[in-house]
């Protein structure tokens, strides 16, 4: 009977390999459903990276097996095993593939990265009037349009994720304020003036964060839109990107911030345009109502938990739990 050539057992075991991964790698579910027009770029790299993995799994936990199975001791040999000296071209083959794997995965990452915008985010405008909001130091600084128009706007430099270069030198659509703070998120939107304890924005508008932290390092992070970014105590980041799918989506820290790190936590609710419309219409109503009533008070009065208080409901937590986490703090 013949023997069947290694080289043939090879070629069929890589194309057997090859197949295997290949389903695996593009059929999985471990990635959760895509929301913005940024994930299918990430999930095309990521099953690109798995595909890979599975591949180099299979071969070499393939190979450990025939080996243990083809030379197993047997019964009755004590005779010392073969005198191997080394195989120089076995030695190039897996030294070289692994560094092209490497290279073609760089290069592939760089244009993902530029795609999603990675490499725009230069900077955007704040008005004094914006910046005095954000510190607390005037509100009556919002209230007034012919101020924010007569005031000259600054640049500040970002960091992060911005244009793509489909809308490189484009304004965005909507853009959010978002501010980190133990152990809540805090989104103020310059445009109407409402402050949320959640991120609502409508579906298929080009959002723009802009992100900082009062304290210390958070990270923004929205596995479904498959985009994080950190915000970092006196550096302005960015994050900018469109959403594909109503839905509501969970917003994590995932940065260790302290000890309730793990419940710093609330959501992004995408809505369609006339939702949206209609909850930017509703916000302003009753922001303006309660507005009216704490216009004379300074925000750097009131303490914590003071300022938190009206954005407890939104962050999912009690007062009591609000009071007791800053108390413990």
């Amino acid at each position: 009977m013949q023997q069947v050539p290694v080289s043939l057992w090879t070629l069929v075991a890589g194309i057997v390999v090859t197949a295997i991964s290949i389903w695996i790698g593009h059929n999985h579910t471990l990635m959760p459903v895509q929301a913005s027009l940024q994930a299918p770029l990430v999930d095309s790299f990521f099953n690109v990276m798995f595909t890979i993995a599975i591949a180099l799994f299979l071969v070499v936990e393939g190979t450990i097996v025939v080996f243990l199975v083809k030379f197993r001791r047997r019964r009755g040999d004590d005779t010392d095993g073969l005198p191997i000296e080394g195989n120089v071209p076995l030695e190039i083959f897996w030294t070289a593939i692994p560094t092209v794997i490497v290279l073609g995965l760089g290069i592939y990452s760089v244009d993902v990265f530029n795609q999603m915008g990675g490499f725009e985010p230069a900077g955007h405008p704040h008005s004094a009037a914006h910046v005095a909001h954000k510190s607390g130091t005037a509100i009556a600084a919002t209230l007034s349009d012919a101020s924010e128009a007569t005031t000259a706007p600054t640049i500040a430099p970002t960091i992060g994720i911005g244009a793509s270069p489909q809308t490189l030198n484009k304004p965005a659509d909507l853009v959010v304020d978002v501010k980190g703070i133990q152990y809540a998120w805090i989104f103020n939107y310059p445009d109407s003036g409402i402050t949320s304890g959640e991120l609502h924005i409508p579906v298929g508008a080009d959002v723009q964060l802009n992100l900082s932290a009062q304290d210390v390092i958070h990270s923004f992070w929205v596995p479904n839109f498959r985009l994080k970014q950190d915000a970092i105590p006196g550096i302005p980041t960015e994050l900018r990107f469109v959403a594909t799918k109503p839905g509501t989506y969970p917003v994590v820290c995932a940065e260790l911030c302290g000890g309730y790190h793990g419940s710093m936590r609330t959501q992004v609710i995408v809505h369609t345009p006339e939702e949206y419309d209609s909850w930017r219409t509703e916000n302003q109503i009753a922001q303006q109502h309660n507005l009216n009533q704490v216009v004379a008070i300074n925000p750097s009065d009131l303490s914590t938990s003071e300022f938190l208080a009206p954005h407890t409901h939104d962050m999912g937590i009690s007062a009591a739990t609000l009071k007791s986490m800053v108390i413990g703090h």
